[in-house]
């Protein structure tokens, strides 16, 4: 439920900010009357996320036991790298977030009301079906049922509206940057068990080898029914028992992200490059 309430405000913040700057702008310029467009494509959106969401929970449901491990195992996949590229973009982009936006609705503004809906459409729907993705692939890795999974998802959300809202009535001022960058450190953890378990789930389908081949089983100290082994199960996707294969994965994962991560978000930054001077070799007239 704690990862689920991180992922649910992490993404809910995003989406919730990208309307905040789109609404502030066409306010900001006197247009007004395009709020209801604007509105229209994140209804849309979130729409779109929602009914996604519920074809990954109840689609796969008449399928095999293989069939299910098989898409769930796949998706879980697309859904690590999917968070693994919105971790990157974040912390590369956060603080140049609201300039690209303005940009991107100004051009739309200029094509038209229609292209301010699929602006919208586009820019928050983003962010729902990834959030969709993630949650679900979370819920399935956790086997805790969709209750917990969605009620700490929705707690996330409802947060991350309070706190933009606050924002965008100037009460409350947050560093995006440093926001963005201790929260995908801890995404990063939390999607490699996503990634070790849709392993796991490809193993059980039989499309992977070495299911029988455990690395440890540490059952008899962390039981799974404990609190402890409950909470880590649930942050960090973790399994007494992990194969070989699954504990390749989330270390190569981990220690492969986590470098670049670090790398990207508290590297030194380079200086500008300060340009030669050329001697001029007319008067009066630079080279």
């Amino acid at each position: 439920m704690v990862a689920n309430f991180l992922i649910g405000l992490r993404e809910g913040l995003e989406a919730a900010l990208v309307v905040s700057i789109l609404v502030a702008y066409l306010v900001k310029t006197g247009r007004r009357d395009l709020l209801p467009a604007l509105w229209s494509g994140v209804a849309v959106a979130a729409g779109v996320s929602l009914a996604f969401g519920a074809l990954l929970t109840f689609g796969p449901q008449g399928l095999s036991f293989e069939a299910q491990e098989a898409i769930g195992g796949s998706l879980s996949i697309v859904a690590v790298g999917l968070i693994t590229w919105m971790i990157f973009w974040m912390a590369r982009t956060a603080r140049h977030l609201k300039a690209d936006l303005q940009h991107k609705l100004d051009d739309a503004i200029a094509a038209g009301r229609g292209a301010v809906v699929v602006m919208a459409l586009l820019a928050v729907g983003r962010e729902g079906l990834e959030t969709a993705l993630f949650l679900w692939a979370g819920a399935k890795a956790t086997s805790s049922g969709t209750a917990g999974p969605l009620l700490g998802a929705a707690v996330g959300i409802a947060v991350s509206v309070v706190i933009a809202w606050l924002m965008y009535r100037g009460a409350v001022r947050l560093d995006l940057r440093r926001f963005f960058a201790w929260t995908g450190l801890f995404l990063i953890l939390v999607a490699a068990g996503v990634l070790s378990y849709g392993v796991h789930d490809l193993q059980e389908a039989a499309i992977l080898p070495g299911l029988d081949s455990l690395a440890f089983d540490v059952s008899a100290t962390v039981p799974p029914s404990s609190w402890y082994g409950t909470l880590l199960k649930g942050i960090f996707n973790f399994t007494p028992a992990t194969t070989w294969l699954q504990l390749v994965a989330w270390t190569c994962y981990v220690a492969v992200v986590l470098t670049f991560f670090i790398r990207t978000t508290w590297g030194p930054r380079p200086a500008p490059a300060s340009r030669p001077v050329v001697p001029s070799t007319t008067a009066g007239v630079p080279a």
